[in-house]
């Protein structure tokens, strides 16, 4: 067959990256010449071996015997959860919605997909960097160009950089929307309220819309103080993504949500969201079942309970990896405030192209050597600690970042194996960068 007679690749298809799984397919060919793999790179708690409460399992047990949780649902979701969750809304104060102002998707990447894939492709939205992969090869893969972004600041605590935020958005009449995280994945930060204040008086004044990944919003420890986007955004336009896979934790119930700021007082943004609601309408409705338990395991009066044990939790998780990281020369690091992730940042001027670490296994060493001859200097660091150790963490210039570094998870249960691993991390640090 002759070829194709018209093009028929997306313009945006090679922004289209996510080292957190990517990284996968070289960690499996080192598993294949026998090292075993520590998984630091995705943030599965339940791959980790944190365990389901009895009580929530309860509730969804009693769930799957209810024929009704077997069928379709309404497009926009199941109402008792969108009632829930907007009352829930409500009770913080701030902005008000209603039923109709919460969305449920299939997990929060197919609601990213389509909230930056049903944008008007000249319309670009302004994210963080270092940067979530779902939100900066989506929003790259929209518009067919690299995605913009602000400065995470790693000498004050990766906070937004925001004079740098403004000052893009001022010069760039392209910029219709801003992204940010809180707490930020992969940094860990978590941003006080004054600052989501300020950051929601820079898109008033440039008229320009928010999206807010909150979910993590739950996961906030070590003295750190927040709130959520509808307690500070006022009369401006904005999306907040929530879900249920980091908090119960339930990521394969593949169940999040949006909910819809101000759509009522803005004509324009107000066509945009009913474009998402349409596109989710194309595939009928979300997963039903994980939707049904919302009311019942959120408005349980054990769930607070539940979230305040896992913020004690990964609270004594980060300070015991930053007790050992932070000492580390050559690195900077930041305790985190916030969801479950570490990042290391590699200081100016210390990494080469000749550091290596020691690597027994000839095929293996040979394997490495050869992926690494054309990587930035921080995914040769993170492919030599594969091989040596068998530890699979995430390069930071993986996160839409020119900073080098990487990202560690802080969900390992096994408490010897988690001190194991901060202990062999800075130990490879120090003996990479005197090689």
């Amino acid at each position: 067959m002759d070829a194709i007679r018209r093009g028929i690749v997306h313009e945006g298809s090679k922004q289209l990256t996510y080292e957190i799984r990517e990284i996968v397919a070289i960690a499996d060919a080192v598993k294949k010449l026998g090292v075993d793999i520590t998984w630091e790179n995705i943030g599965d708690p339940i791959q980790k071996g944190e365990k389901i409460p009895d009580w929530i399992k309860e509730i969804l047990t009693k769930l799957i015997a209810d024929d009704k949780t077997y069928g379709y649902v309404a497009t926009p979701g199941v109402m008792c959860a969108r009632e829930f969750l907007a009352n829930e809304v409500n009770k913080r104060g701030g902005c008000r919605i209603s039923a109709e102002d919460i969305v449920f998707f299939n997990g929060l990447g197919d609601a990213v997909a389509k909230i930056f894939g049903f944008l008007k492709r000249e319309a670009r939205v302004i994210g963080p960097s270092p940067a979530y992969s779902t939100h900066s090869s989506a929003e790259a893969a929209h518009s067919g160009y690299e995605h913009l972004t602000y400065e995470l600041d790693p000498k004050h605590r990766w906070m937004p950089d925001l004079d740098d935020l403004e000052n893009k958005i001022k010069y760039n009449d392209s910029i219709a929307g801003m992204l940010l995280i809180n707490p930020d994945n992969p940094t860990g930060a978590v941003y006080p309220p004054h600052l989501l204040e300020k950051m929601v008086d820079i898109a008033r004044r440039y008229r320009i819309f928010i999206v807010c990944d909150e979910i993590y919003a739950h996961i906030v420890y070590n003295g750190a103080k927040t709130v959520h986007l509808s307690e500070v955004i006022g009369d401006v336009p904005g999306i907040a993504l929530r879900g249920i896979s980091k908090e119960y934790p339930w990521p394969g119930s593949r169940c999040g949500w949006i909910e819809v700021f101000n759509a009522d007082k803005h004509p324009v943004f107000r066509e945009y969201v009913q474009s998402v609601i349409s596109a989710k309408r194309l595939e009928v409705c979300s997963t039903s079942l994980p939707q049904y338990s919302i009311p019942l395991v959120i408005g349980d009066p054990r769930y607070i309970e539940h979230l305040n044990r896992r913020k004690k939790l990964f609270e004594g998780r980060v300070n015991e990896a930053w007790e050992v990281l932070s000492k580390v020369k050559g690195v900077h690091v930041n305790k985190p405030q916030g969801a479950f992730y570490m990042t290391v940042l590699f200081e100016n001027g210390v990494l080469n192209d000749r550091q290596t670490l020691p690597i027994k296994d000839s095929a293996l060493r040979q394997y490495i050597e050869q992926m690494v001859t054309k990587v930035k200097p921080d995914k040769r660091f993170v492919y030599y600690l594969l091989a040596a150790t068998g530890i699979c963490v995430v390069p930071l210039t993986g996160f839409c970042c020119e900073k080098p570094g990487f990202r560690v998870t802080l969900l390992e249960t096994d408490d010897v194996k988690r001190k194991w691993t901060w202990d062999t991390i800075a130990q490879s640090i120090k003996t990479y960068l005197e090689s």
